[in-house]
């Protein structure tokens, strides 16, 4: 069993206890994001990091209130 740490832009995302370690180019799933594998780096026999690169969130813009309606 592996300790593995995914990392993007050196935040540590999720920590787990795995048998298989994830390779280079690999779709994962974190925290319901969709991402890929960029580099796998063993730190020792037991922990493994893994840098990852999450899709973007797009942001929806809420529409402008109409104003040029009249308050009576």
């Amino acid at each position: 069993m592996i300790v593995v740490h995914y990392i993007e832009k050196n935040v540590e995302l999720l920590n787990q206890l795995l048998k298989n370690v994830p390779n280079e180019g690999d779709v994962i799933h974190i925290k319901g994001r969709k991402g890929t594998v960029l580099n796998v780096n063993p730190v020792n026999d037991k922990h493994v990091n893994v840098i990852v690169e999450l899709e973007v969130i797009k942001k929806v813009q809420i529409l402008a209130k109409d104003d040029k309606k009249r308050r009576r």
